[in-house]
């Protein structure tokens, strides 16, 4: 302790001692041809507003350089013979850190010797060029400044039209679709759900390993994917980790309610150009647990590390290694309501309770190799290897009381402990791809990958089965699945105006022989400089959870099966139609329609069951499933956002939608998730230049929500509303009434500030996100309370949840 007060007296010092000379900071960046990925020699990069003008060109390496910049908010403006002149905005100066951009540049197809076109990129559009329809660009001040975020990068999602998640988790559900059909790629390849506390499906997880600190801007697809894309139903996420600083060693080091961690970037040697950049964090309320300043039951334990290693060299192009891992761990006790009951297990004379185990751990490794093989083209080589392992222990504590039958007591109560279910998941990927960048012309580029991937599964689960003896094993296998995909993307700008994306995604399964040609097209079109329209249609595919293909029947002569291992590709036909208007540089209205059209769904194999994999949540069933359900989700959605621009922004944004499948019973019903609308509105102000040095800022956030509830699987009940559960016959359920109704729709308000001040060297940064400030507790789901006999109990959202966070930039 004494330590530590001693470090705070120094800081504080040192923070005094700087205060009172010229802050000012680097801005530096490299341009990058958009095709070709080569430097730009001569770009003239200014400084628009400064007076006397401010103005640079790029060196060989495609490199600029602004030195002693004071800090506040710059806009840069690029402009090159024969590309698009572009502009970028409100680029934050600290003194804490560096800024350090790459930026590429689009070549114009309009020739002409002297002229410059003019066409500013578009904020929020993809940085992928190749996606022209329901994708945008999500930049890392977006991450740090929409309330809610937790500095987290997966709770931003829900700030945008079309998308939901469920509380206190990182779902992200899709236009209507399952979380598990999202896909996850970090620096372009695919790999694990990177949420802490995930749970064996995939689906959600409570906290993301990856920390906003490492992130660059990326990339948000919601539908009708471009070619390179595959294997994906929902959405893909694609997360792009930045490069460390290459001159100057930095560190950043945060402390808050969820986690502390500490960041690390700097050159391997003066004038190489390579980097490093390294992140680790500890679950804070652990820390102080373990310290014993605070005792609470069922603390989440958690770490997690994440890093980017730039190599660049002369002649055989550009190496970057990254990783990203995690370890999560938490046992509750007594926890409610009980989650993995049994029909038949409860009783008027049995009282059972549950503590409930969980632990999971995730890892990826990638290598990325980018060389241009001539000024127009490049190949990028990528290689990776995923773990991800997940354990779930459900003990059960049972005590019976006996009576005669004449209702008069016997003797004490009986406990009896054992451990009702048990699950290991052990999920293993290695991946390679390559992928061929040619930059025919202005006009017309080209795309040719191929990639292959090994998934390698050991997997356990059983539970106690109350209606039969012992315990009973619903899967166990140890295989292997191999994919082998191949695309090809032609990308054409017929006028300056109007580019078309065309294509084709080959999906092959080598372990049951299913495959699929997929065409995809998009075209986009710039009636003007303020109006734009697109349309998209791509045809997709995905695999199934690996549960399902090895799920054991038991027939009624006893006998076991799996005969789902000839299971086929859910596939679905994608429709995206879009209208963009833009009132100024930085006022967007969006409005985009869709049709997603399911087919090929796994189903369950009889013709009176409602069930579909598509529906499939934190528990399982284990089924015969045959390949004939169909399924749709359309809807329409709206966006009217403001970008950050003169201290503030907002936006607003809305979805009416519909998610419907068929079963063999051909009755249409809700998915779990078709909440049938959501609405956002959130805002923020900053106040600069505040204090007798102008060094500090107080941004304000607010966020309001809106969303339908989530469809639920209803309990038994009797016309007076109370729970008619019949354990004899294992009836807990009304199926008859799947998914028709939901429970509660819900809302949510959130409030976040910041405070930031710059010192000579440093950046200090204080924040608070009061996460539903309300305390509205809607309605989840709903379970059978046994302390009250046929009463029915709910689970409901997290009431008002604070985090505040500390973080010092040096």
């Amino acid at each position: 302790m004494k330590k530590f007060s001693s470090t705070v007296v120094l800081v504080f010092m040192f923070a005094m001692l700087t205060f009172g000379q010229e802050i000012t900071q680097t801005v530096r960046g490299t341009l990058l041809d958009t095709d070709s990925k080569l430097p730009l020699t001569g770009v003239e990069v200014t400084i628009l507003g400064s007076d006397p003008k401010i103005v640079t060109l790029t060196d060989d390496k495609g490199i600029f350089r602004f030195e002693n910049m004071p800090i506040g908010r710059i806009t840069l403006q690029l402009a090159y013979l024969g590309y698009d002149k572009i502009s970028i905005p409100n680029i934050e100066v600290n003194s804490g850190k560096e800024v350090v951009l790459t930026i590429s540049m689009q070549e114009s197809v309009v020739e002409m010797d002297e002229v410059v076109v003019k066409a500013n990129k578009d904020k929020g559009a993809a940085l992928n060029d190749m996606s022209l329809v329901g994708t945008r660009s999500i930049s890392v001040e977006d991450s740090k400044r929409y309330a809610s975020s937790y500095n987290d990068p997966s709770r931003i999602l829900s700030n945008f039209a079309g998308v939901a998640t469920q509380d206190a988790s990182n779902d992200i559900i899709v236009r209507g679709n399952s979380p598990k059909y999202v896909q996850w790629r970090l620096e372009g390849i695919e790999i694990t759900n990177p949420n802490h506390f995930s749970d064996q499906n995939a689906i959600s997880g409570g906290l993301s390993t990856i920390n906003n600190d490492l992130l660059s801007t990326s990339d948000f697809h919601t539908g009708a994917f471009s070619p390179e894309y595959g294997d994906v139903l929902s959405g893909v996420y694609d997360v792009n980790l930045r490069a460390g600083n290459n001159e100057k060693t930095e560190a950043a080091l945060g402390l808050g309610i969820i986690g502390t961690n500490l960041t690390v970037e700097g050159p391997f040697k003066k004038g190489y150009g390579g980097s490093y950049l390294v992140n680790y964090r500890y679950s804070t309320v652990a820390i102080i647990t373990g310290l014993g300043l605070l005792d609470v039951g069922g603390t989440p334990k958690f770490q997690d590390g994440a890093f980017k290693i730039v190599l660049p060299t002369k002649k055989v192009g550009t190496f970057s290694l990254f990783g990203l891992g995690g370890i999560s761990k938490f046992l509750v006790k007594d926890i409610q309501p009980n989650i993995f009951d049994t029909p038949g297990n409860r009783g008027m004379n049995t009282e059972i309770s549950e503590d409930y185990d969980k632990g999971s751990n995730l890892f990826n490794l990638g290598l990325n190799h980018t060389i241009s093989l001539n000024a127009n083209s490049f190949i990028k080589t990528s290689v990776s290897y995923s773990e991800n392992s997940i354990s779930d222990d459900v003990y059960e504590t049972k005590t019976i009381k006996l009576y005669n039958g004449s209702g008069v007591f016997l003797r004490d109560s009986i406990t009896d402990q054992m451990p009702n279910f048990n699950s290991r998941l052990n999920k293993s990927t290695y991946r390679a791809g390559i992928t061929y960048n040619n930059k025919l012309n202005s006009k017309n580029k080209i795309q040719v990958g191929v990639k292959y991937a090994l998934f390698g599964y050991d997997y356990n689960q059983s539970q106690i089965q109350y209606d039969s003896i012992g315990r009973v094993t619903a899967v166990d296998f140890n295989e292997q699945v191999g994919t082998f995909r191949t695309f090809i993307s032609l990308k054409k700008r017929l006028t300056h105006n109007i580019t078309v994306v065309a294509g084709f995604h080959n999906m092959n399964v080598l372990f049951n022989n299913k495959s699929t040609l997929e065409p995809r097209v998009a075209l986009k079109w710039k009636l003007n400089n303020k109006n734009s329209v697109n349309a998209g249609y791509g045809n997709h595919s995905s695999m199934e959870s690996i549960h399902n293909y090895f799920a054991k029947i038991t027939l009624q002569d006893g006998s076991v099966v799996e005969p789902n291992k000839d299971l086929g590709l859910l596939k679905a036909h994608h429709f995206v139609l879009g209208y963009e208007k833009r009132f100024t540089d930085n006022l967007l209205l969006k409005v985009e329609g869709y049709y997603q059209h399911l087919y090929n769904l796994p189903v369950e194999n009889n013709d009176t069951s409602y069930y579909a994999t598509i529906n499939e949540g934190v528990e399982f069933r284990y089924v015969d499933l045959v390949n004939k359900g169909t399924g749709k989700n359309y809807g329409i959605e709206f966006t009217l956002e403001r970008f950050f621009n003169k201290n503030y922004y907002f936006l607003i944004n809305g979805s009416l939608y519909n998610s419907n499948y068929k079963s063999l019973e051909g009755i249409e019903r809700n998915t779990q998730y078709n909440g049938n609308y959501l609405a956002n509105i959130l805002c923020g102000k900053e106040f600069q230049n505040l204090g007798k040095k102008k060094n500090q800022t107080l941004a304000l956030n607010a966020k309001l929500f809106f969303g339908g509830g989530k469809k639920i699987l209803p309990l038994l009940k009797d016309d007076q509303g109370n729970a008619a559960v019949d354990p004899a016959n294992g009836k807990y359920w009304d199926y008859k009434k799947a998914y028709n109704d939901k429970l509660q729709d819900t809302y949510q308000l959130t409030l976040s500030a910041s405070y930031k001040f710059n010192r000579k060297r440093t950046t200090h940064e204080l924040f608070i996100n009061l996460e539903n400030i309300t305390n509205a507790k809607g309605k989840l789901s709903e379970h059978y309370d046994e302390s009250k006999p046929k009463s029915i109990g709910y689970v409901t959202q997290f009431g008002l949840f604070p985090n505040l966070m500390y973080r010092v930039c040096l």
